[in-house]
């Protein structure tokens, strides 16, 4: 995961992710992605399929949020994650789906 804007042009990032819970977090440069590109082809084909995919899926996140009710977007939620509908903060899938705090609580109370 990056802000790619700021990875590729080297400025600082606008976004940030946050851990729901502990990990590692891995760095690489791009320098040492580039160098990582130019001696390994089998990195090169590695970072170009993971930037595809997380294209793709970045699309379709725009799509839903932009084509989908706010109901619609919830149930397509909690059908792909029904695991984090349970164990993170109403707020953040709020925040996620694009959506008021409230509207999600009479959503999540709705479907029930």
């Amino acid at each position: 995961m990056s802000d790619y804007n700021s990875y590729f042009n080297q400025t600082p990032a606008a976004m940030y992710l946050e851990c729901l819970v502990p990990g590692e977090v891995l760095c690489l440069t791009l320098y040492g992605r580039e160098k990582l590109a130019s001696e390994m082809h089998k990195m090169e084909h590695f970072f170009r399929i993971k930037m595809t995919k997380g294209f793709v899926a970045l699309q379709q996140r725009i799509k839903i949020l932009l084509f989908n009710a706010p109901q619609k977007r919830y149930e397509e939620f909690a059908k792909l994650y029904p695991v984090l509908v349970q164990q993170i903060p109403k707020k953040m899938i709020a925040e996620f789906l694009g959506l008021r705090r409230e509207t999600l609580s009479r959503l999540y109370s709705s479907s029930k």
